[in-house]
């Protein structure tokens, strides 16, 4: 078995303990380089006054740019299960994810509706929420620490597992250690 790929995740800064907000905002965003292609995940939670909450990237594997955005969303109402809101602000650059969710547009893509239905019911959770598609430089920060997962997370991509050339036995030994070519292929 070879060796499993540590997986990276950026939450910043630590965990305090849980707390009561009337109001939070959450700015997410999915990135992925190529369509589908390595993607990675940002969000930065706020308070209204503008006091970073949380903030949290990973790197989420190969998926399309509109998973990722949902992944984002997903992973951002988890993080925000340890706090108590009773108001929530979501900032996106995802049009089609914030319509989607506003039920302007309905979800035709197979592998986004599972992921758009549980979206919903996290979203229950809350006594008022909203969902607002802005402009991509206004949500920066989430695309910053989506990139930075990405980058990150690219020497673990890029790094092959090395193969060992099996040493010579030892002169008059061959035959102790023949491997016979149907056990090297499987």
């Amino acid at each position: 078995m070879g060796a499993r790929k540590k997986k990276r995740s950026i939450l910043e800064p630590p965990f305090q303990g849980a707390q009561r907000f009337d109001e939070l905002n959450v700015y997410v965003d999915g990135a992925a380089r190529g369509n589908p292609g390595p993607a990675a995940i940002g969000v930065i939670v706020k308070t209204r006054e503008g006091r970073r909450v949380a903030s949290f990237g990973e790197a989420i594997g190969e998926t399309t740019n509109n998973f990722a955005e949902y992944m984002a969303l997903i992973h951002a109402l988890r993080l925000l299960s340890i706090f108590e809101v009773d108001r929530l602000c979501i900032y996106t650059d995802s049009q089609l994810m914030a319509c989607q969710v506003r039920g302007e547009y309905r979800v035709k893509e197979k592998t986004l509706r599972s992921l758009h239905a549980q979206v919903m019911s996290m979203l229950r959770r809350y006594r008022e929420y909203k969902i607002m598609d802005i402009a991509r430089e206004n949500n920066a920060e989430a695309d910053a620490l989506a990139n930075r997962a990405l980058n990150e997370a690219e020497p673990l991509r890029s790094s092959k597992p090395s193969i060992k050339k099996a040493t010579p036995p030892p002169e008059g030994q061959s035959e102790l250690f023949a491997v016979k070519n149907e056990e090297i292929e499987g």
